[in-house]
């Protein structure tokens, strides 16, 4: 009983560390959204990087702040909710910058797929970078454990890692070989949830570091990432499939045809509005997919943006933002899409 009490306290602390207080599905006349700005579902606003940034994830900091990695030019960046860009080098060249995530001891933390390192920065910009036990690793996923440590996928390594705040690390070995895990997620069960791209599965693993794995219907639909739905279930991006899968947390799948083909859905998010949002890399969209299987896309305005990292965006004063903010990998942008109406 106090494992499962820790779990559904925790549980809530993570909702509210993403700003997202009392969701409901239908918001649109709420007093609690943001009134700083009117518009329709749908309407886009875009923010132009540095030439060659190539922002690839996105996540909200523990300073309600916008950051993400630039896998072009190799930094991390930091937006404010009205647009106030930074910008931090990292100390090793060439490092591979993949996934960032916001951790429960008030850092960011995210991968280095070519450096075979773990980094953490803090909400001032400073850097700190931890090597591996095993060369060639590749770290790809990341997220913050309701454990309070950081757990991390590894693409080439066939493993799941664990690093604590100061820096220690354990890894799990996956039970398939050349699974090639890449996104992870801590569910509302109290497991991290991850996809096996080349092994066309979902796993999970307790803190203990015990794993499940669960073969998906579709052969070869390639899952690319994952997240917890506030329904209780996992949703789970396809993208050589075309679908997002759903996945509960005793294994049954279930998975929805997108209406555009070829769209290549990448990154998944959970909106402000409680549904999930995704990204579609190859079909120039955002995607929006309810509990009950519902699919709406919106149009990007730049041709050939390559959205790639998708997260809910920073609350305002007492309020909750009513957009997904979004990484163009293609055109160096960040974009905004409104998730709920403001009249």
């Amino acid at each position: 009983m106090r494992t499962h009490l820790r779990v559904l306290f925790r549980s809530s602390l993570l909702l509210l560390s993403i700003g997202a207080p009392a969701l409901a599905s239908d918001l649109h006349a709420a007093p609690w959204v943001c009134r700083d700005s009117r518009g329709a579902v749908g309407d886009v606003g875009e923010i132009s990087l540095p030439a060659g940034s190539g922002p690839l994830s996105i996540t909200l900091g523990p300073d309600l702040a916008l950051w993400y990695t630039q896998a072009g030019s190799g930094k991390i960046g930091r937006a404010t909710r009205a647009g106030a860009l930074s910008e931090f080098a990292l100390p090793t060249a060439s490092a591979g910058v993949q996934q960032i995530a916001s951790s429960f001891d008030g850092n960011l933390w995210f991968t280095e797929l070519a450096a075979n390192q773990m980094g953490r920065i803090t909400p001032a910009g400073v850097v700190t970078e931890f090597a591996l036990p095993n060369r060639g690793s590749s770290p790809a996923g990341i997220a913050a454990g309701l454990d309070g440590n950081v757990w991390f996928t590894q693409l080439t390594g066939n493993r799941i890692g664990r690093i604590t705040p100061s820096g220690e690390i354990t890894e799990f070995a996956l039970p398939t070989a050349a699974a090639q895990p890449r996104a992870i997620t801590q569910g509302f069960d109290g497991n991290l949830w991850f996809v096996e791209q080349a092994a066309n599965k979902v796993g999970s693993i307790s803190f203990e570091g015990v794993i499940r794995e669960f073969a998906l219907p579709t052969e070869r639909s390639s899952p690319s990432s994952i997240v917890a739905g506030l329904d209780g279930n996992l949703w789970f991006t396809q993208q050589a499939a075309n679908q997002i899968g759903r996945i509960t947390p005793d294994g049954v799948v279930t998975e929805f045809p997108l209406p555009t083909a070829a769209s290549q859905p990448n990154a998944i998010a959970l909106g402000p509005d409680g549904q999930l949002w995704f990204t579609q890399l190859a079909g120039n969209r955002i995607g929006r997919i309810t509990h009950s299987g519902a699919i709406t896309e919106f149009a990007l305005p730049t041709a050939n943006s390559r959205p790639s990292g998708i997260v809910i965006a920073p609350p305002g004063n007492w309020c909750l933002d009513a957009h997904v903010w979004f990484t163009e990998r293609g055109s160096h942008k960040l974009g905004k899409l409104r998730a709920i109406a403001v009249p």
